[in-house]
């Protein structure tokens, strides 16, 4: 299972909220870069980079800090937010993503999203699938959907979608540990999806427990900014797993 930090970023600066409220905004550091290498000066090799200003106005804005990341590191950079236009995608690629994920433009304009996927191919595009009482978010989780998780991700499953990464909103930035059983169901229900747990995660025993799940991969951000989880514990995590 890839152990992927998360970095929020509001005004250039690294960030975490609680439940994706903008009004708990707490900031740990005003320089993501900085952030950045010290995840990879660990073993990690990848980074949940999330434009949080852009996710609020519904186009990309913190390009320049992925630029950044991407040229002054080697980590594979997953960019997220605001991505709503073929121009924001372009952006996003041009800074050094290597992958973008796309939440309320998945619900909010389907055909753009599955054009996406035929254009970039599936291990580009990654489908962001946040969950509020089981029902998808949208617009940096201030919008609620009607759409069920479930049929929502295996609607795209058979579109071509291959990573997704699903929040429990209601569990993110809380450290009150993940939602294990809402990914036990998604892993049940779909076919040959690569699930992203994130949210929640509080400690580093839940851990093994996510890659027993079947879990692809696990975002961890405030477990990681509170010194819940130490960065040597990841690493000794990333060695002992033989991940690559």
């Amino acid at each position: 299972m890839r152990i992927i930090p998360a970095i929020d970023i509001i005004e250039g600066k690294c960030v975490r909220l609680s439940k994706g409220d903008y009004n708990t905004k707490k900031i740990y550091n005003e320089n993501p870069l900085e952030v950045a290498k010290s995840f990879e000066d660990h073993g990690i090799n990848s980074l949940h980079l999330v434009d949080l200003d852009g996710a609020k106005s519904s186009h990309i804005v913190n390009y320049k800090i992925l630029e950044q990341i991407a040229s002054k590191t080697n980590l594979n950079v997953d960019f997220g937010g605001g991505l709503k236009s073929d121009k924001d995608l372009e952006i996003a690629f041009e800074s050094g993503a290597n992958q973008v994920t796309g939440g309320s433009i998945a619900v909010k304009d389907a055909e753009i999203f599955n054009n996406w996927i035929k254009k970039y191919g599936n291990d580009k595009i990654i489908l962001g699938a946040d969950a509020k009482n089981r029902k998808i978010a949208v617009s940096g989780w201030l919008e609620d959907s009607d759409k069920e998780i479930i049929p929502f991700i295996r609607n795209y499953e058979r579109n071509g979608i291959k990573y997704v990464i699903c929040t429990d909103i209601s569990k993110d930035g809380m450290l009150q540990g993940p939602s294990f059983k809402l990914y036990e169901e998604i892993l049940d229900e779909t076919d040959n999806i690569n699930l992203i747990a994130s949210g929640g995660i509080s400690k580093f025993d839940e851990l093994p427990a996510l890659a027993e799940l079947g879990c692809e991969g696990v975002i961890i951000g405030k477990a990681i900014y509170e010194n819940r989880i130490s960065l040597k514990q990841l690493e000794n995590y990333i060695l002992t797993e033989g991940q690559v």
